[in-house]
């Protein structure tokens, strides 16, 4: 097994390639854009579409941070359950964050189709797969909102879990028709490709240094040449550094590391056989998805331990195993992992860091439609938008602290990690 080739599965397969290209002096634009991933491009796209001039600077390549790295499942709604939205942000302001994110995946894939993004899109939807009694309980509370807001969502019985994952290890799950599954990096490089040929400037491998006003708009420093604009948006999320003071402190980051087997074919046909993309509802929650070339890719939290024969490996074994017991041994290929940038609410948030500086942040794991859209909604903005129309309130950037969290989730992540170590 190889540990992290370039950056994931995804990066050594996608179709589409990265459309970035190095910043070689100054430039002056209406829109910076720190940070190559699905918000920044996204934004950059729609930004230029409205006819902004938009420069786009990663400090990597396209999609090096959790938008190459994720499990590729295009999900509706938050991590929350749409009442719970409602009741954090209020029945106005929650439902119509509830109203946006559902219908989000649609609106991916209509970005996917417009600009023919090669990213082996799925529209078969996902499972949340119940992993205990419990957890069946919370599924059915969960359909039970859905299916009031019209939601094309149904509860799969025990048997029906089993004939649509392969495995009887699962008590029932919740399948959403509005969901899919792609190929991570294949989108976020299909953004860029999309951006630029928009009019967005994409430049990788530049780092920015500092950021500092310049009269009513915003100087962006670099080794490579500076970037003077009239408005910034930061789109690094889990992999924001000390760029901007305070705003790596305003999330908590958690890694999530997954293993890949080598393309299985015939062996795998009745596992996941109409390619859903799953997850459990373990506060340890583990990830499952059968790519376009028959490979069985799961994960979970924690960081990647070990390249062949290492603990993430063996832990993959156990759970193939548990989970098709009649799938015999297989040879992995790949390993990698990424961040999550987690918060107190599990809700994304939108930073007005000072006038002219934002940043969405804080997905929870769930990037791709939260996003896209996102990035769309704060293009909307910087073109002469009002902030009173972003999918959520925009607040200032706080320190988070580490009591607000909820103490079972991060005993259960330490919990994750000990596992591991233990195999």
């Amino acid at each position: 097994m190889t540990a992290e080739p370039g950056i994931s599965l995804w990066d050594a397969t996608a179709r589409e390639t990265d459309p970035g290209s190095p910043l070689d002096g100054d430039v002056t634009v209406d829109l910076a854009i720190v940070g190559g991933g699905y918000t920044g491009l996204s934004t950059a796209l729609h930004a230029a579409e409205k006819g902004l001039s938009v420069c786009v600077l990663e400090a990597q390549q396209i999609g090096h941070g959790g938008s190459g790295r994720n499990v590729g499942l295009l999900n509706a709604g938050l991590w929350l359950p749409p009442q719970d939205v409602r009741a954090r942000l209020g029945e106005r302001q929650g439902a119509k964050l509830v109203d946006i994110l559902g219908e989000a995946p649609a609106y991916v894939m209509s970005l996917i189709e417009r600009h023919q993004i090669q990213c082996e899109l799925t529209r078969s939807g996902t499972i949340h797969a119940a992993h205990s009694p419990k957890g069946l309980k919370d599924l059915e509370r969960r359909v039970r909102e859905w299916e009031r807001l019209g939601a094309p969502v149904r509860l799969l019985s025990k048997d029906e879990a089993s004939g649509l994952i392969g495995s009887d290890a699962f008590f029932g799950g919740l399948l959403d028709a509005r969901a899919g599954t792609l190929n991570p990096m294949g989108y976020v490089r299909g953004l860029a490709r999309a951006a630029r040929a928009a009019g967005a400037r994409i430049h990788t491998g530049v780092e920015v240094s500092a950021l500092r006003r310049n009269g009513t708009g915003w100087t962006v420093a670099t080794v490579h040449g500076q970037v003077t604009a009239g408005k910034v948006v930061l789109a690094t999320n889990a992999y924001s550094d000390n760029l901007w003071p305070g705003l790596k402190a305003s999330f908590v980051s958690i890694d999530f590391f997954q293993v890949a087997t080598r393309p299985l074919g015939d062996r795998v046909a009745g596992i996941l056989p109409e390619r859903q993309g799953l997850w459990d509802t373990g506060k340890i929650m583990f990830s499952l998805r059968r790519d376009a070339e028959d490979r069985l890719i799961i994960g979970s939290m924690g960081s990647l331990i070990g390249g062949e024969g290492g603990l993430s490996e063996r832990w993959a074994h156990r759970q193939l195993s548990r989970l098709f017991p009649s799938l015999g041994a297989v040879e992995f290929g790949t390993a990698w992992h990424g961040r999550i940038a987690m918060n107190a609410e599990h809700m994304p948030r939108i930073h007005r860091l000072e006038q002219g500086l934002y940043t969405p942040i804080g997905y929870n794991g769930r990037g791709i439609a939260p996003g896209t859209v996102f990035g769309k909604a704060i293009a909307d903005l910087v073109a002469g938008g009002d902030e009173a129309d972003l999918p959520m309130p925009v607040t200032g950037a706080k320190r988070e602290r580490m009591s607000g969290l909820k103490a079972g989730f991060y005993r259960a992540v330490f919990s994750a990690n000990q596992v591991l170590k233990s195999i």
